[in-house]
């Protein structure tokens, strides 16, 4: 069997000063020098990395990452180091914490009509940004298109997120999920949370789907899964995620209520109840009554029409009368209404946190 591997080379000033540094600083092992009586490059392996210091090449010094659990037990506690030869080393976490920025709080209304293009993106899927400013950072909301299904050229991953939601529009997707047991179909009007870092994988999807993705932040890391195999063999509804659960809500088997706002219903998702109240989610409809005037003290409340018209009046704000397509965000404290909803109105509400305080009047 052919032996293959792969070596990063670096620059270095004096490599007989380096192999102290990197061995017994940092736990590398050595493994060639050469030549003997006047050493010019020596091969370092470690933490499943070899590098090659060579005196010979000319160039900036390198710059190397250690990622491990608890950074502060590999060198003693220091975290950024430089090496004789001026190689700098960063001792970082392996998998860091989730940032959360600070919302930046605005009304937003994004119509599908005139403000938001559809742009080509990977696996030539269509992407449509909900919220352009992101709320600092907050969080990212896109309307995503397929035009021609077929299996999706994907692998087992998982995000180091904080929510993250999957809302079927229109068609079907068939998905995976670590402990959650055999794969199975995401049918529009159903949707999935995806807790922090667990695994999946989507399969295949039908002509034409679309979805709204919710990200707690905007930005946040994907990491392929190379020996996890899908589905697994146990199958653990129960299982938690950095205190979430795992939820597949769908339509039918879902109850209509009153909703928090007067004139409207709606069906809860359970997800502020799966999430311990990280993230609400329902599906909005009119309902009986009069709508009335409403501020909330929810940080980030996001809106998506989904069928039918209604008008979103906000105070001081130019009255928006919206349709299927378009979405919106309500700031804290802003007086706000949605009047004049068609029979056929059904919007989807995000909230962060889960649970929050609504004031009509």
């Amino acid at each position: 069997m052919q032996n293959i591997r792969a070596e990063v080379v670096l620059p270095a000033r004096d490599v007989r000063e380096d192999i102290p540094f990197f061995t017994k600083k940092l736990g590398f092992r050595l493994d060639e020098i050469y030549p003997a009586d006047d050493p010019q490059v020596i091969v370092l392996s470690g933490y499943g990395l070899r590098v090659r210091f060579d005196q010979t090449l000319e160039g900036p010094p390198g710059h190397l990452r250690v990622l491990c659990d608890d950074p502060v037990l590999i060198a003693g506690g220091e975290t950024s180091l430089t090496s004789p030869s001026g190689t700098h080393v960063e001792i970082v976490p392996l998998a860091p914490a989730v940032v959360m920025p600070e919302t930046q709080h605005e009304f937003t209304v994004r119509r599908i009509a005139d403000q938001a293009p559809w742009v080509i993106g990977r696996a030539g899927m269509h992407y449509r940004d909900l919220i352009p400013s992101r709320l600092g950072g907050s969080i990212i909301a896109s309307h995503i298109r397929i035009p021609d299904g077929g299996p999706v050229p994907d692998m087992v991953h998982f995000h180091s997120i904080g929510f993250q939601l999957i809302f079927c529009l229109k068609g079907w997707v068939d998905l995976v999920y670590e402990d959650q047991g055999e794969p199975f179909r995401l049918e529009a009007g159903n949707c999935v949370i995806q807790p922090p870092e667990i695994r999946h994988r989507v399969l295949y999807a039908s002509d034409n789907i679309e979805v709204i993705e919710i990200g707690v932040p905007a930005e946040h890391v994907t990491t392929i899964d190379h020996d996890l195999e899908l589905p697994t063999a146990d199958f653990r509804p129960d299982r938690e995620w950095d205190g979430q659960r795992f939820v597949h809500h769908r339509a039918e088997e879902a109850k209509w209520e009153p909703f928090r706002l007067s004139g409207f219903t709606s069906r809860d998702t359970t997800i502020a109840e799966h999430t311990k109240g990280v993230a609400s989610v329902h599906v909005v409809r009119a309902g009986e009554g009069r709508s009335e005037w409403a501020t909330h003290d929810a940080d980030i409340h996001f809106s998506f029409v989904m069928s039918g018209e209604v008008t979103l009046e906000g105070e001081g704000q130019k009255d928006a009368a919206l349709s299927a397509g378009d979405a919106f965000v309500i700031p804290p404290a802003l007086r706000t209404r949605l009047s004049s909803p068609s029979a056929d109105l059904e919007i989807l509400e995000v909230a962060l946190p889960g649970s929050f305080a609504t004031k009509e009047g």
